[in-house]
């Protein structure tokens, strides 16, 4: 039979509402990624820009990461906890890897448009080109406002999903004010004979922001998948809670930590006098758990009694 911890009502209800608010700010970013893609596509092919048709394909499958990052979100606003016993985090981190992952696809896919149109160079249609600055434009306003939602959100509820979600608009803003400025610089510059090479070559810069970024979230999203230990700085706040606490407890057998998506997780393990009662033992338990889960945000601290003396005895 499956045990399950009574919750906190109030923190339950505080943790809820953070889930809740953070699958609502990814569904409206995926309606803005969603959005543009067709347009986009329209006025590559109408213009014939090689950095507009890239920025399409590259809207494409950012709309793909942010639908992912959303069903992700729906699933852990909408969990059962009892399910889960060290929560949905890893939910978040999987999102943040598909959505740097979406990144790096983008990158290829610009890294062969950019290529082929510096082999083959081509003017751009000014009818297309016309459509095109207004999407863009529209799209740097958009992407640079829910940038600054998601990184706000974020900030408050440290969130693993959200970090994600505020750098994958800012990277959007970023390239697409490229793309805004190739597109105003090719047309005032289309009666010069090298003039055909502007829009591939500033492709390229849009190449290099996807390649950072998408490497830089897959890289952050792995130790968490992975178990690792807490940083150096939360490791010291748990050793002067045990040195603090020295002469409560016999002797001390390991402590293990982890992160799960925001959450922290620590494990302590005690041995305590023999000749002291299970009450004054969970007062000491007790005494550790709420000191240091006010010193980690979002920290889950138990601490687990051994006897060593009974394992030496066992046949």
């Amino acid at each position: 039979m499956k045990m399950t911890r009574m919750p906190l009502h109030g923190s339950e209800d505080a943790i809820h509402a953070a889930e809740k608010e953070r699958e609502s700010a990814i569904f409206l970013n995926l309606l803005a990624a969603v959005a543009p893609a067709i347009p986009k596509l329209a006025a590559a092919v109408l213009s014939g820009s090689v950095t507009l048709y890239a920025s399409a394909l590259k809207t494409i499958n950012e709309a793909i990461g942010v639908f992912v990052s959303w069903m992700i979100a729906r699933k852990i606003a909408r969990g059962d906890p009892g399910i889960y016993d060290y929560g949905m985090g890893k939910f978040e981190n999987i999102a943040r890897i598909i959505t740097g992952s979406v990144m790096l696809i983008s990158f290829v896919i610009l890294i062969f448009a950019a290529s082929y149109r510096i082999l083959v160079p081509a003017p751009l249609g000014s009818g297309g080109v016309q459509f095109g600055i207004i999407i863009v434009v529209i799209m740097v306003a958009v992407d640079a406002y829910l940038s600054i939602r998601s990184y706000r959100i974020a900030m408050r509820e440290s969130s693993p999903l959200m970090d994600s979600q505020w750098h994958l608009f800012r990277l959007k803003a970023v390239a697409n004010l490229v793309v805004l400025l190739t597109l105003i610089f090719a047309t005032l510059c289309a009666g010069l004979p090298w003039a055909v090479y502007i829009d591939p070559v500033a492709s390229f810069a849009v190449i290099g922001l996807l390649f950072y970024s998408g490497l830089r979230m897959i890289v952050a999203s792995l130790p968490d998948l992975l178990d690792q230990t807490l940083e150096e700085e939360l490791q010291l706040v748990v050793v002067k809670e045990l040195a603090d606490h020295f002469h409560n407890y016999e002797q001390l057998h390991g402590v293990k930590s982890r992160r799960s998506g925001g959450s922290v997780y620590v494990d302590i393990f005690l041995e305590f006098r023999g000749d002291l009662q299970m009450c004054d033992i969970q007062d000491i338990i007790d005494r550790m758990k709420i000191s240091l889960e006010s010193k980690i945000p979002k920290s889950t601290v138990n601490v687990i009694t051994t006897n060593s003396r009974c394992k030496r005895g066992r046949l």
